[in-house]
């Protein structure tokens, strides 16, 4: 093992876990990336942070980001905001990178992590493609927030005599119990995507429980995450006999819906076959710091000052 100090960040929306070798005991956790905010501030409080109860400073930084984007992915930005606290290295990543390296460490494959939101990523022998991660505006497909959103949606039109009832109304008015006035609230709410998200464990349970319209919904989400997982294997796949695929992320918690996905997934093509991760994101932002120049996924990273 290498003697540096690495400090590990895997941020998201939901929340940051960071691990430190030199710090013994469980990982650190902090609040979600705010979105509306820069960036690198938060990751070097972080940094800051974790120096600080740690007691160790760390020599290299990486981290495995949800959504970064290539006007955030500034690694000399990251290590200018972190070299006061003795960082002399940083790679900065997008969190499908981090994700793949945690589930398969470096062979090929895809990975599909869903959670608020959803990404999915395929290493071949010399590319790699992403498909999705496009956020919940535009894209996010079967993720735990557009399951939410379908839900809403399902109760809204049960509401107006548009479709079926469903057991799910019975939890959204719980949260809003005049629904003609749910959607001002969520509108006005600086953590609607959160709250849209968290209906997606609803869903799970109503389906479960024989939910006719949560049953559809995870189907759908199911063919959806499937799609994503075929389009970024299609871009990358060469002569491999067997593509292993990981599916990752609270959404796959909903029996119904992984049942769904990996009946989807096999269908048509035998070669493509599930397989249990090896470990989870964490362990991917760790993995950055060794990851071998040559691999593809080396490509898609962001590196600043002496990273050996």
């Amino acid at each position: 093992m290498s003697e540096r100090r690495v400090l590990a960040i895997d941020a998201g929306q939901s929340g940051i876990k960071v691990r430190a070798t030199a710090a013994s005991g469980e990982d650190l956790l902090f609040p979600g990336i705010r979105t509306g905010e820069p960036l690198l501030p938060q990751l070097a409080a972080v940094v800051a942070e974790t120096t600080a109860r740690t007691g160790s400073p760390a020599d290299i930084v990486v981290a495995g980001i949800s959504g970064l984007t290539d006007a955030n992915a500034d690694a000399d930005a990251m290590l200018a905001l972190t070299a006061a606290q003795g960082v002399r290295g940083v790679v900065l990543a997008h969190d499908s990178t981090t994700s793949f390296l945690g589930a398969l460490g470096d062979r090929r494959g895809a990975v599909v992590a869903a959670g608020t939101g959803v990404v999915t990523l395929a290493v071949g022998a010399e590319t790699t493609a992403r498909v999705d991660g496009w956020g919940w505006i535009m894209g996010d497909a079967g993720s735990g927030y557009w399951i939410g959103r379908e839900a809403l949606d399902a109760v809204m039109r049960a509401y107006d005599g548009r479709g079926p009832t469903t057991e799910l109304t019975a939890t959204v008015s719980d949260r809003w119990p005049d629904l003609s006035q749910a959607y001002m609230s969520l509108q006005a709410d600086p953590d609607r995507v959160r709250v849209v998200a968290s209906f997606a464990a609803v869903v799970a349970r109503a389906a479960v429980a024989g939910d006719t319209v949560a049953q559809d919904i995870s189907v759908r989400a199911a063919h959806e995450l499937a799609q994503s997982v075929r389009a970024a294997i299609a871009q990358v796949r060469t002569d491999e006999e067997t593509f292993p695929v990981c599916a990752i992320g609270g959404v796959f918690g909903s029996i119904p819906l992984l049942e769904a996905f990996t009946a989807d997934l096999h269908t048509g093509d035998a070669s493509v076959r599930l397989v249990a991760p090896v470990g989870v994101g964490i362990d991917g932002v760790m993995a950055l710091a060794d990851l071998d120049t040559s691999h593809p996924l080396a490509a898609v990273t962001h590196r600043a000052g002496d990273i050996r």
